[in-house]
């Protein structure tokens, strides 16, 4: 019953952040064209009303941002769960986020099981944590430095470390890390990481972290590895998990 109830309460409040979000692009396409009629400002009156018009254009992106972020949290409920292969999540990830990485002189390694063991994910669910997790990484790194993924199966689990050598989270701050809209970063939604844990969570896993201030953060996911299947003849047999190998 009390399920129900949350997931009631979760439906009506994504419907009223879609109207929220109607609103607001209404409200952005008028600022826009007002910003418009001051774009070649003539007086010191006419630069301080751009001025205005650009913050509360950037409050209405920042609003529509923070509007996304909730409505990917609440609908994280009902998963397309099929066999997969976590490797090819990491390779497709890795290729998307490595030119955003060079660019904050952070290096990337990835080491991975030659043989990784099968699990049952929703990739899209699945890749959106990942992403986050290894976003949260890079911006712990504003000087550089390095990003580890690093998987081995630890008996009934897969296990992926998502290591930073960051500036690390202060212990008052690990207490509330997970929390929705909590968040040490200027600006952020604080709901980027409680999303992640929620993602695991619903595929029968979990998310936690580890950090020292001034040595970095290590973020912890498992996942449950996919039972073999049990022929008619005979139960299967399990090939064992090869030594870890980089990615290459």
């Amino acid at each position: 019953m009390l399920t129900n109830h949350y997931t009631e309460l979760a439906e009506t409040a994504g419907v009223f952040i879609h109207e929220i979000k109607n609103h607001l692009s209404t409200l952005g396409l008028n600022l826009q064209l007002l910003a418009e009629d001051f774009e070649s400002p003539q007086s010191p009156r006419e630069r301080r009303a751009l001025e205005r018009v650009t913050r509360l254009q950037n409050e209405c992106s920042r609003l529509v941002e923070v509007s996304n972020d909730f409505l990917r949290f609440t609908r994280v409920k009902d998963l397309a769960l099929r066999p997969y292969d976590l490797r090819k999540v990491l390779e497709e990830l890795v290729d998307f986020f490595e030119p955003m990485a060079r660019s904050s002189n952070v290096r990337v390694n990835v080491f991975l099981p030659a043989d990784m063991p099968p699990v049952h994910l929703d990739p899209d669910l699945m890749k959106q944590a990942l992403l986050n997790l290894m976003l949260n990484a890079q911006q712990a790194m504003p000087g550089g430095g390095e990003l580890t993924l690093l998987a081995a199966a630890e008996g009934p689990w897969l296990v992926l470390h998502v290591i930073d050598t960051g500036a690390g989270i202060p212990p008052e701050a690990m207490e509330n890390l997970f929390k929705p809209f909590f968040s040490t970063k200027p600006g952020g939604s604080g709901l980027g990481l409680p999303t992640a844990r929620k993602v695991l969570e619903a595929h029968g896993g979990s998310l936690s972290a580890q950090s020292q201030p001034g040595r970095g953060t290590c973020f912890t996911m498992r996942l449950p590895i996919r039972p073999p299947v049990i022929p008619k003849s005979g139960p299967a047999e399990v090939e064992p998990v090869a030594s870890e190998a980089p990615l290459t």
